[in-house]
């Protein structure tokens, strides 16, 4: 008898094939691919953060006189990129409150307004009082703003020095003038409340011996 293999429309189930599977997130290009994502994110955020980094302040839109109140119809934002803080404080903020402020002094067409220009309307009452100031005699930044004490040297050796005015505003101060260090000085104009007015007889006779000396105060 001969036996015959019967065949069946259906094959044998293949065993299926075994594969080496790496996990993908242990695939160093699919790493790699992260990696660079993440940097260029990153990257991408600090350049907006960077390209942002101005101070919106108020600037005039044509000259200021002193006396003038502060308003926003004379006034225009400009958005500006300061180098430090401290410059940056310098000058009055486009959200300041302008309520009761004045012009201190007169700020020209286009100029930055700064804040020691902004002052409170009830400060007017103050009379200006001129310095010839030697370049020697006051710190060489000193600026529109800062609060000084006035003193007087006596030009006649072993005279003491004396005070003056303590604790007075810089309104205004020009450029060196003179053709040396010896010779070069300074006009300064500083705030006189009425207080400080009846000395003012004793500190022109003062002057007229002597030279004037500014020691800054913070302010």
């Amino acid at each position: 008898m001969v036996e015959t293999a019967v065949r069946s429309g259906f094959g044998a189930p293949a065993a299926p094939a075994q594969r080496n599977r790496k996990a993908r997130w242990k695939d160093g290009r699919l790493v790699l691919g992260v990696l660079l994502v993440a940097v260029t994110a990153l990257a991408g955020a600090k350049l907006l953060s960077s390209a942002d980094d101005t101070t919106t302040i108020w600037a005039a839109k044509h000259e200021l006189k002193a006396g003038t109140p502060l308003t926003d119809d004379d006034l225009t934002t400009v958005r500006v990129r300061f180098t430090s803080g401290d410059d940056s404080a310098r000058y009055l903020a486009a959200d300041a409150d302008l309520k009761g402020l004045v012009v201190g002094r007169t700020v020209g067409q286009g100029e930055f307004v700064p804040k020691d220009a902004a002052v409170p309307e009830s400060d007017q009452d103050r009379t200006e009082f001129p310095l010839s100031v030697a370049a020697g005699r006051l710190p060489s930044d000193t600026a529109p703003g800062d609060v000084v004490d006035v003193w007087v040297v006596p030009k006649e050796e072993g005279q003491p020095a004396r005070p003056l005015w303590s604790s007075v505003r810089v309104l205004q101060i020009d450029s060196v003038k003179g053709v040396s260090g010896g010779s070069a000085r300074r006009q300064v104009t500083i705030a006189l409340a009425s207080a400080d007015l009846p000395r003012i007889p004793a500190a022109l006779t003062a002057l007229s011996a002597g030279e004037p000396t500014l020691v800054r105060k913070d302010s």
